[in-house]
C-alpha cells in the first residue's frame, strides 16, 4: 500500500510526498494572498480523504465548495492543468469529486452546527465575550451553581436566566462564593446581547454536534470532507476562532489515545489561523499550545493556513513538522524579516538560497519540507504543486443542494430542539415562589387584622398624648408585621433558591 500523499514535483525531478504515518505531526501552509494556498488546501483535503482519512476545513472564501464537484475538461485552465500533471510526472491524472458534507453555524449553506453553553465552558465563553478576569470569575460561579442545582445550560436564554437569578440573590451567593456584583453580571448580560445580535444564538442549543459525524467514510472507504461555510462567520472573527478552538478541544477530550497510527484519524485545517492568536490572552495561547501538542497522540493532524508563519506563536509553530511555504512579499523591512524567519525554519538546500527563492515563487509553486518516516524534516525543495482533481472554484447553489439532500446526516441537525433546561426550571421556581409569597401575605394580612382589632374602652375626658412614643399596642403591631414579612421573605428565598442554600 502506498502510504504517501503526492504533493508535486521538485525542480530536481523528485516527487514530493507527505508520509501519512507522520501526517499527525501537524503542518503549516503559508503564503501571501493569491499565491495558491487555497488550492494547496484543496489538494491536501482531497488527498487525505482519498486515503480514507476524514477531513474538517473552514471555507472562508467559498472556493472549497468545489471539492464536491469533479473538475471539467471545459474549464479554461484544463490544458494548463494537464500540462502541469505531465511535467511533474502525475500519471493517470483525472477529474473526480470528493465526498463532502456541508456545515454552517447559521444553517443557511449547510447543516447547522450547535453546541451547548455547558459544553463550551466558562473559559472559552469568557474569551468569546471578551470578559475581564473578574467577569470571568462570575461566569464560572454561574456554571458552578448550575452544576450543583442540576440546571442545564443549553442556550443563551438559559445563561441569561442564570445570571438574572444570581443578580436577584447576589448577597447570598457572595457569602458562599465571594463577591458577585450586579455590575459584573450586567456586563456579562450586555455581552450576551451583543453575541445574540451577531448571530451566535443559533450556535448554542440542541441537537449538539456529535464528533462521530465529523469522522465518517463513504461506501468506497474514502473519508468525508466536512466543509464549514465560513463566508459569513468570518465577519465575526472572535466567534470563528473560538468555534474552531472549541472543536479542537472537543476532539482532544473525547478521542482515545492511539499513539502514532498509520494515517491520521482526522485532519483539521485551521484557515485564517492568525485570527485565533490575535489579541488572545496568555492563558488561551497556552491552552492552544497544549492541545496542539497532545492531540497528535489522538491521531488528529492539525494544519494551520495563514499568510505569514509569524502569525503563529513560537510554541505552536515548533509543533508543525510538515511545511508548505508559498511566496511571500518583501517590500518593507518587516516583510523582509518575515521572509528571513520563514527561510530559517527550513532545513537548507545547497542548490539554492531559500530566502531568495521565497520571494521568487510563482502561483502554484511552493517550498516544501515534510517529515520522513522517522519524523526528521526533509531538505527543503522548490516544488510545483500538483493540479486538483475537483473543481477549481466554488460549487453553484444547485450542486450544493444536491449534496445536502444526499448527506449522511440529512435531517439529523436541521431542526432545533428546545427541551426543559435552566430557563424553564428557574421560571417554574419563580412562579412557585410567587404563589407561596401571595399565600403568606394573605395569612399575614389576616394575622394583622386580628392583632389590630381595637378593644372597647370607656370614654374619657383626658386629652390624647401628643408624644411620638409608641404605645405597647403599637409596638406589638409593628413586631407582628415584621415577623410576618420576614416569614414571607424566607419562604420566597427558599422557593427561588431551592435546596442550594441550606
Amino acid at each position: 500500500m502506498n502510504n504517501n500523499l503526492f504533493l508535486g514535483g521538485a525542480d530536481d525531478g523528485s516527487a514530493q510526498n507527505l508520509n501519512l504515518a507522520v501526517a499527525n505531526r501537524h503542518g503549516l501552509v503559508a503564503g501571501a494572498t493569491g499565491t495558491g494556498k487555497t488550492v494547496t488546501l484543496q489538494i491536501l483535503a482531497q488527498g487525505f480523504a482519498d486515503a480514507g482519512t476524514p477531513v474538517f476545513c473552514a471555507d472562508v472564501k467559498g472556493d472549497l465548495s468545489g471539492l464536491c464537484v469533479a473538475g471539467s475538461a471545459d474549464h479554461k485552465l484544463h490544458e494548463k492543468l494537464l500540462a502541469r500533471a505531465h511535467k511533474i510526472g502525475l500519471e493517470g491524472y483525472s477529474y473526480e469529486a470528493a465526498s463532502v458534507i456541508f456545515w454552517d453555524l447559521y444553517g443557511k449553506k449547510g447543516h447547522p452546527v450547535r453546541t451547548t453553553i455547558s459544553e463550551m465552558g466558562p473559559i472559552l465563553l469568557a474569551r468569546l465575550m471578551n470578559l475581564n478576569p473578574t467577569q470571568e470569575g462570575v461566569l464560572t460561579i454561574a456554571f458552578e451553581i448550575a452544576d450543583l442545582e442540576n440546571l442545564l445550560l443549553l442556550d443563551l436564554k438559559d445563561l441569561r436566566s442564570m445570571l438574572s437569578f444570581m443578580a436577584e440573590n447576589a448577597a447570598e451567593i457572595s457569602a458562599e462564593y465571594g463577591n458577585v456584583t450586579k455590575a459584573s453580571i450586567g456586563a456579562i448580560q450586555r455581552s450576551l446581547l451583543v453575541m445574540k445580535r451577531e448571530g451566535a444564538e443559533r450556535f448554542f442549543g440542541e441537537p449538539a454536534l456529535l464528533l462521530k459525524d465529523f469522522m465518517r467514510t463513504d461506501e468506497n472507504g474514502r473519508g468525508f470532507i466536512n466543509i464549514l461555510d465560513a463566508t459569513q462567520l468570518i465577519q465575526n472573527p472572535r466567534l470563528y476562532s473560538i468555534f474552531l478552538l472549541w472543536l479542537l478541544s472537543e476532539l482532544f477530550e473525547e478521542l482515545p489515545e492511539i499513539g502514532d497510527p498509520d494515517q491520521p484519524k482526522l485532519v483539521f485545517f485551521f484557515d485564517e489561523a492568525h485570527l485565533l492568536f490575535k489579541h488572545a490572552p496568555k492563558a488561551l495561547l497556552e491552552k492552544v499550545e497544549q492541545v496542539v501538542k497532545l492531540v497528535r497522540s489522538k491521531g488528529v493532524g492539525v494544519y494551520f493556513v495563514t499568510q505569514n508563519p509569524r502569525d503563529i506563536p513560537e510554541g505552536v509553530l515548533a509543533q508543525l513538522g510538515n511545511r508548505i511555504q508559498h511566496a511571500l512579499r518583501a517590500y518593507t523591512p518587516n516583510e523582509r524579516k518575515a521572509v528571513r524567519a520563514a527561510a530559517d525554519s527550513f532545513r537548507p538546500n545547497p542548490a539554492f538560497d531559500t530566502e531568495t527563492i521565497i520571494t521568487e515563487l510563482g502561483i502554484g509553486e511552493a517550498l516544501v519540507s515534510t517529515l520522513d518516516h522517522k519524523g526528521r524534516p526533509a531538505m527543503v525543495a522548490r516544488t510545483l504543486i500538483r493540479p486538483p482533481a475537483s473543481r477549481l472554484g466554488p460549487a453553484n447553489a444547485a450542486e450544493r443542494a444536491a449534496v445536502q439532500v444526499a448527506s449522511p446526516v440529512s435531517g439529523v441537525y436541521d431542526d432545533d430542539v428546545d427541551r426543559n433546561s435552566a430557563y424553564e426550571a428557574l421560571a417554574a421556581r419563580k412562579e412557585t415562589a410567587t404563589k407561596l409569597a401571595q399565600e403568606e401575605a394573605k395569612k399575614a394580612s389576616r394575622a394583622k387584622m386580628k392583632t389590630t382589632k381595637p378593644a372597647r374602652r370607656k370614654p374619657t375626658a383626658k386629652r390624647r398624648r401628643s408624644s411620638r412614643r409608641q404605645s405597647v399596642g403599637e409596638a406589638a403591631l409593628k413586631s407582628a408585621i415584621r415577623t410576618a414579612t420576614t416569614q414571607v421573605t424566607r419562604q420566597l428565598v427558599r422557593g427561588i433558591l431551592g435546596t442550594f442554600f441550606r
